[in-house]
């Protein structure tokens, strides 16, 4: 497996505005819509990455969770189907179903919504506060793929927890590793 971390996203930089096809049910989503009323996480996944396989149970927990709470959450797959086609938009729709995920999983055909968020590596996490500011940009938690850590999420919590109780930003935010994104 190689192994790509996210690139540095600043805080405070605006989410970039995206109109995307969900997977799911074939409709336009765009960011206005998806965006939670008092934050949004927004995750660069894909179907095949080893890396995402073994956060699939967890993202599904939070944002089952943190929903409730006010919290949106949209996952993007931007990888090359011509060259990787087990992430093909009809193949997210598959797994959507069978992971239930409770977001929309949308297809970046273009890649211009992954370059202008500069992701580099599924999962790659972003979270926004109810302006659309970046307040988190890194990983889950410690846990890799047969690293023996148990995946908690307590990264991504952590700047949830605190986005919603206005608390500080999380000053020391490392970054996400994965898969890097498979780029036409």
């Amino acid at each position: 497996m190689a192994r790509t971390e996210s690139n540095e996203f600043a805080v405070g930089t605006k989410a970039p505005d995206f109109t995307l096809i969900n997977t799911v049910d074939n409709s336009l989503v765009t960011l206005q819509e998806a965006k939670g009323e008092k934050g949004t996480v927004i995750m660069f996944i894909c179907n095949h990455c080893p890396f995402v396989i073994h956060v699939n149970e967890e993202l599904v927990k939070m944002a089952n969770e943190y929903q409730q709470k006010g919290i949106g959450f949209i996952a993007i797959s931007s990888n090359d189907v011509e060259n990787y086609p087990q992430d093909s938009p009809e193949l997210m729709k598959e797994l959507a179903k069978t992971e239930k995920y409770p977001f929309p999983y949308l297809y970046d055909e273009t890649q211009e919504v992954a370059k202008a968020y500069d992701a580099a590596c599924t999962p790659d996490f972003y979270v926004f506060d109810a302006g659309l500011k970046a307040v988190y940009h890194g990983q889950l938690d410690d846990s890799r793929p047969g690293n023996g850590k148990p995946v908690t999420g307590k990264d991504l919590r952590s700047s949830m927890d605190n986005l919603l109780e206005n608390k500080s930003i999380i000053e020391s935010q490392k970054p996400s590793m994965g898969c890097g994104i498979k780029w036409k």
